[in-house]
């Protein structure tokens, strides 16, 4: 297939990339929010997700910082913590903050 080498060096660069970004010693995982209700969860994630586009919208008009400029989503974590009969199912965002640069 035309361009399928080009693509798997791409994906394979970004994936150490990633590795690199996220390896351990790197930094920690913040937890943001953490519920067990799913459509508090659902909310809060979209809440995030039109926050992020509207903030994007507006750093055309008004020059803005990284931070206030949205989310950092490949930097987030969502994890879904299975309930059993004891405890129910918990979900939680996290997201990457990197540690000192002089580690």
């Amino acid at each position: 297939m035309p361009g399928q080498r080009k693509r798997k060096r791409r994906q394979q660069a970004e994936r150490e990339r990633a590795a690199a970004r996220f390896a351990p010693g790197a930094g920690h995982w913040e937890v943001l929010f953490t519920t067990q209700d799913e459509s508090r969860w659902r909310a809060y994630v979209e809440r995030l997700r039109a926050s992020a586009s509207a903030s994007t919208s507006a750093s055309t008009l008004v020059s803005a910082s990284s931070s206030e400029a949205g989310v950092d989503w490949p930097a987030m974590r969502a994890d879904v913590l299975c309930g059993r009969l004891v405890q129910p199912t918990t979900y939680r965002l996290s997201r990457f903050v990197p540690g000192p640069e002089g580690d």
